[in-house]
């Protein structure tokens, strides 16, 4: 039997990255495609591409829960295509009509500690949910609300401190065919 390489070892299928804000999906999901031949889409540079506004103008001009709207037609839009790394935004998993487009593809969260969460984002003023005054307890909150939703991905990378994030994106590639059915 031969030995997919990496340029076939998903066969077309779209591979969506999960996980907290500042977990790395962007970064790491940009490696993996570039090491999968693939191309790669973040799903807020889609949003903010289309409606001409930042994330966080969206927030504060319709809301959360518009934005989970505009966010679940953009992953409808872009689940179409194949041969896809995709970052999504951390809420995403939500929204129970996202899974059924998540579903299409292969499902990786980067599971990073809040503490090192705490230590990526506490200068960062552009997400809207973070605008608080304790940071650490509404990130610990955010993420109990949605550590079981994460938990449904295919693959649960854990991420340490330590690990670059050309680590991650090995990691991830080189755990690929333990999910594939």
């Amino acid at each position: 039997m031969q030995t997919p390489t990496k340029n076939n070892l998903l066969k077309g299928v779209n591979l969506y990255l999960v996980g907290m804000m500042g977990s790395g999906k962007t970064t790491v999901g940009s490696l993996i495609a570039t090491e999968l031949g693939y191309r790669f889409l973040d799903t807020d540079a889609v949003i903010e591409q289309g409606t001409k506004r930042s994330i966080n103008q969206l927030f504060a001009e319709v809301g959360e829960t518009e934005f989970r709207q505009i966010e679940t037609k953009v992953l409808a839009q872009v689940c179409a295509y194949t041969n896809l790394a995709i970052a999504t935004g951390g809420g995403i998993v939500t929204r129970q009509k996202n899974w059924s487009y998540l579903h299409y593809g292969l499902i990786v969260w980067l599971d990073v500690p809040i503490q090192i969460l705490y230590e990526r984002l506490k200068a960062d003023d552009t997400r809207p949910l973070l605008q608080t005054t304790d940071l650490l307890e509404t990130l610990q909150k955010i993420f109990q609300q949605r550590q079981k939703l994460y938990k449904q991905a295919d693959l649960h990378i854990r991420i340490s401190e330590a690990q670059t994030a050309t680590e991650i994106a090995n990691r991830v590639i080189e755990l690929i065919p333990s999910v594939l059915k």
